[in-house]
């Protein structure tokens, strides 16, 4: 299984850090893969979280250079093609969840649920407002805890 985690590249709550750090130590727990961005904020976050519990965590890059990846990316991936990246991240993951973020983390939500790709929204964007959007596959949590509860009795696996 791999998981997308998917948020801003800068925190200004200590609160949005901790659950980042929360939700990649429960997928490292749970031995699946991380997969993000592999820049800073909510990335840096959930990767430290799952490379303290010993995961495997995956940075898509946006610059053409390895070194830009955060230090607990496990395997950087440089591409060169900035935000077209957030492609790969969906594409790879099996599901994402979605943590506070701005437009290039809506980009993702609305990437995936094209794909039909659940994503899981812990304190993102309010999708609830538009009416004539499919909500099928987004689903706003409160916690860590019930993102990783979400993917062990989904049909994903």
């Amino acid at each position: 299984m791999i998981v997308g985690i998917i948020g801003g590249s800068q925190i200004e709550k200590k609160e949005i850090y901790d659950m980042a750090y929360a939700t990649g130590a429960l997928v490292a727990r749970n031995q699946w893969v991380l997969i993000c961005g592999g820049l800073g904020g909510v990335m840096e976050a959930a990767a430290k979280g799952a490379f303290d519990q010993k995961g495997v965590t995956i940075g898509i890059l946006p610059q053409n250079n390895k070194s830009y990846a955060n230090p607990y990316i496990t395997i950087p991936v440089a591409t060169g093609i900035g935000l077209a990246r957030n492609f790969i991240i969906v594409h790879t993951a099996d599901i994402l969840i979605a943590i506070d973020g701005q437009y290039g983390t809506l980009n993702e939500i609305a990437a995936a649920m094209t794909m039909k790709k659940y994503v899981l929204s812990l304190r993102s964007w309010d999708l609830e407002k538009l009416d004539k959007f499919d909500k099928t596959f987004f689903i706003p949590v409160q916690s860590p805890e019930e993102a990783v509860h979400f993917i062990k009795n989904s049909s994903i696996h």
